[in-house]
């Protein structure tokens, strides 16, 4: 919970201070504001979660950005640790990121972000339930599409990287729908 409220913290500083930037800053642009609601599904080692993601983020300018999302898990997929059956479910999932922007048309762009997460797992067996909270360096790739000026769509592609923390490494794949403020 403390991570969560640091995390809303650094985001509002940075949104309040991203208008002042862009105002010293020339180069940056104007701020501009989106907000996203996605499926999420991540492949972690063995396992299938689902998720429904939210994200809101800042741009200063066409290039550069940044954005904090936050996950709650939809499914509970069944699977094998050993001889043992196992349950997973992701409780929570949060992260923050930097984004670099390559605007390809008026209306698209493609993007890559590195950022910082946290997600809540629960394992469950026939004998036991584990919450299990984890760190990691996440990184991706993703690309957006504008029906209209502030309408679109957004397919992106996320590593997760735990450092050997329980867990290696989760792939994650979203699609969903993103708004221009």
């Amino acid at each position: 919970m403390k991570s969560l409220i640091a995390l809303a913290a650094v985001a509002a500083i940075g949104a309040v201070a991203a208008p002042a930037f862009a105002q010293t800053l020339p180069v940056l642009g104007q701020v501009t504001y989106n907000g996203s609601i996605s499926y999420a599904a991540t492949n972690t080692e063995g396992a299938d979660l689902g998720a429904v993601n939210l994200r809101a983020g800042a741009d200063a300018g066409k290039y550069l950005g940044a954005e904090i999302e936050g996950s709650f898990g939809v499914n509970q997929p069944f699977g094998e640790q050993g001889m043992t059956a196992t349950q997973l479910h992701l409780n929570s999932q949060y992260a923050a990121y930097a984004v670099a922007r390559l605007p390809v048309l008026d209306n698209a762009n493609l993007f890559v972000r590195v950022g910082y997460g946290h997600s809540d797992l629960r394992i469950t067996t026939l004998t036991a339930a584990v919450n299990n909270g984890l760190d990691s360096w996440n990184y991706g790739v993703g690309g957006e599409y504008f029906l209209d000026g502030k309408n679109g769509v957004r397919v992106d592609f996320t590593r997760s990287d735990y450092m050997g923390r329980g867990l290696d490494i989760a792939d994650t794949w979203s699609v969903g729908y993103v708004r221009r403020f």
